[in-house]
């Protein structure tokens, strides 16, 4: 199925702020405002930010990302695929991680089964219209569309963390 012929300029860009798919200079730039406003709460709802360690310095990474409602839950969604530093992070952490939209909210992230991303991606690419032209199918396709592109696409599902008790607590 073909791509959205009217937003083709607007992907030719946003695959240029991605080349590589790593952010470049401008792309970082931009993404640090998106997540300054999402962590404020003034970006729209679905927009919030992550924070997770460094896997390598544990230093905190804060990024903006698209939260995909569907069914009641909570998704997000790797539009640069599994070696995007968040999601090597997340891995890295257990999917321990917070996010941010005018409140912080201490999460674990679980890796959502290939076998069932198709339905999630379908509404991520409805929601983020910056993240169509890095995922090879459009928005409007058949579900058998966004499952050909599932093992290639990382999906996690939010809930909330609850830690257990902390190191020598005696309830």
């Amino acid at each position: 199925m073909g791509r959205d012929d009217s937003a083709r300029p607007l992907h030719r860009i946003d695959r240029w702020l991605y080349r590589g798919g790593r952010p470049g200079r401008l792309a970082r730039v931009m993404n640090r405002q998106s997540a300054l406003a999402a962590s404020a709460g003034l970006a729209p709802r679905r927009m919030v930010t992550l924070e997770v360690p460094g896997r390598r310095t544990g230093r905190r990474i804060s990024l903006p990302l698209v939260v995909a409602d569907y069914e009641g839950e909570r998704y997000l969604v790797s539009m640069l695929g599994p070696d995007a530093n968040w999601v090597r992070n997340v891995r890295a952490a257990d999917g321990r991680a917070v996010l941010r939209h005018g409140r912080r909210e201490a999460v674990r992230l679980e890796e959502v089964e290939v076998g069932d991303r198709a339905p999630v991606l379908r509404r991520y690419l409805a929601l983020a219209p910056g993240a169509r032209p890095h995922l090879p199918v459009d928005r409007r396709a058949p579900l058998e569309e966004f499952t050909r592109i599932a093992d290639r696409v990382p999906v996690f599902r939010v809930r909330p963390d609850r830690p257990g008790p902390s190191y020598g607590d005696r309830s």
